[in-house]
């Protein structure tokens, strides 16, 4: 016997949405059979919250001094109370739209579908 800690996964699945998965890795996997350039007709998208302040880096924030001036100072910047929902949209070749969602939008399948019909990523589907 050994003792072994448990693996952290981003989440659990259920049942459904695992066989959700293989039904849609099956039908792209049966898709990509007729074309060499599939994968680069994929778009993706990922939502995350993001924090409504610029800060500026180390880099961005020196200035030329004169020998023996002092440091100039700046005020540690707190995390913002602002927080929105980015939602992004990419392909094989990088970001093809960016948005931020309205604050009582929910962020859901009709939400990436009104977005990629309005940008003319792609033709909207019903599921």
């Amino acid at each position: 016997m050994r003792r072994v800690s448990a693996k952290f996964v981003p989440r659990l699945l259920t049942d459904d949405q695992k066989e959700n998965r293989v039904e849609i890795s099956q039908e792209l996997l049966a898709n990509s059979n007729g074309s060499e350039n599939f994968l680069m007709d994929i778009i993706t998208g990922a939502e995350a919250w993001v924090y409504g302040y610029d800060a500026e880096t180390k880099m961005q924030s020196s200035q030329w001094m004169g020998k023996g001036s002092p440091r100039p100072k700046k005020a540690r910047m707190s995390r913002s109370k602002i927080k929105v929902m980015l939602v992004v949209f990419f392909d094989w070749k990088g970001i093809v739209h960016h948005e931020f969602a309205p604050r009582v939008q929910m962020v859901n399948k009709q939400l990436h579908q009104e977005v990629l019909a309005r940008e003319g990523c792609c033709a909207q589907e019903e599921a």
